[in-house]
């Protein structure tokens, strides 16, 4: 558990600080990051799911202290300071991929307390606090990762059991109806993806299956074109710097972000680095105040909130990494 001490109460306020300097200026032009702490959620807990709307910031479902799922939904009010629940969840579920449009959050997939992927893609609507269900997706999973570009949502990789999901599905918002995309390249678990510009990023990971000995993690990055509508092929220089799995990443200023999660040993990290498209290159950032991995993230303006996650138990830190345009 956590040793920042206990959840604020209903209407606390939380106490907070001004951003402080961690690092200075790395590699290239990496510029200064800042990490600030917010307010912790009421419930420590890992494999939320996490998205904003507006200048709210809603977390949704996870994993307990129990080692089960949960129903829970929370929402944090940055001008109040404060977090309050939320209608819950249909069914108890961890590992649930989210994205917003409007007041709208879409939820696709997880895993329930019969412990099987579900198909389930159901959206809550803000203004009235209430959830529908929507078609469901072609491949059951969890712990996939989801983008909005237009009307339409990709969903992105994700497991079913112990052994990772290498589908790549799109939901049209307008039709309502699923289409199935080109695969992932190379199938594995607890990888992450970024969306920059009209490429989407499908980095790091851990390598398992029949077919391997021992669990590798890995540096790898493959890049979809939206525009082309394929993946490319791309050189063993554009890799992460670190082996990395199960970390949080996000797009910041024109650059790829990844932060913490588990390398080789394993160990959890605390290391960050940044992909800068125009050099091709990656450059280092400073350091997660609290290394952790099954971190959920957001991005919001330019900062990469870092919420929960595990190290050495359930964590209830909320962390930004915030980087300039500079």
């Amino acid at each position: 558990m956590s040793d920042r001490g206990g959840p604020p109460r209903e209407g606390q306020r939380a106490l907070s600080s001004a951003p402080r300097r961690v690092g200075g200026p790395a590699l290239g032009e990496c510029v200064v990051c800042a990490q600030r702490r917010a307010a912790p959620a009421w419930l420590p807990r890992a494999g939320v799911a996490v998205t904003a709307l507006g200048k709210r910031i809603m977390v949704i479902g996870g994993v307990g202290t129990n080692q089960l799922p949960l129903k829970v939904v929370e929402m944090y009010s940055i001008d109040e300071g404060k977090w309050k629940k939320r209608s819950v969840l249909r069914e108890a579920a961890m590992g649930i991929s989210v994205t917003a449009k409007d007041y709208r959050v879409y939820a696709a997939g997880g895993m329930g307390l019969d412990l099987r992927p579900h198909n389930h893609l159901q959206h809550y609507d803000m203004l009235k606090d209430m959830w529908v269900s929507l078609a469901p997706m072609p491949t059951p999973r969890y712990a996939a990762t989801s983008f909005l570009r237009g009307s339409k949502i990709y969903v992105l990789g994700g497991r079913q059991s112990k052994y990772a999901v290498n589908a790549f599905e799109v939901f049209d918002i307008e039709t309502r109806s699923w289409t199935k995309f080109p695969s992932i390249p190379c199938k594995r678990a607890f990888s992450s993806f970024v969306t920059l510009d009209d490429r989407l990023y499908s980095l790091g990971g851990l390598r398992q299956g029949r077919l391997y000995r021992q669990p590798k993690f890995l540096r790898s990055m493959d890049v979809f074109d939206t525009e082309q509508g394929g993946w490319l092929k791309m050189e063993r220089s554009f890799f992460l710097k670190k082996r990395r799995a199960d970390f949080v990443a996000g797009s910041l200023s024109g650059r790829v972000i990844v932060a913490g999660g588990l390398g080789n040993q394993p160990t959890v990290l605390e290391t960050a680095e940044a992909f800068h498209p125009g050099k091709n290159k990656w450059e280092v950032l400073p350091a997660m105040p609290t290394p952790r991995c099954a971190c959920s993230s957001i991005v919001i303006k330019t900062c990469l909130l870092a919420v929960g996650g595990v190290n050495q138990g359930l964590s209830d830190a909320v962390e930004a990494l915030c980087v300039s345009d500079s």
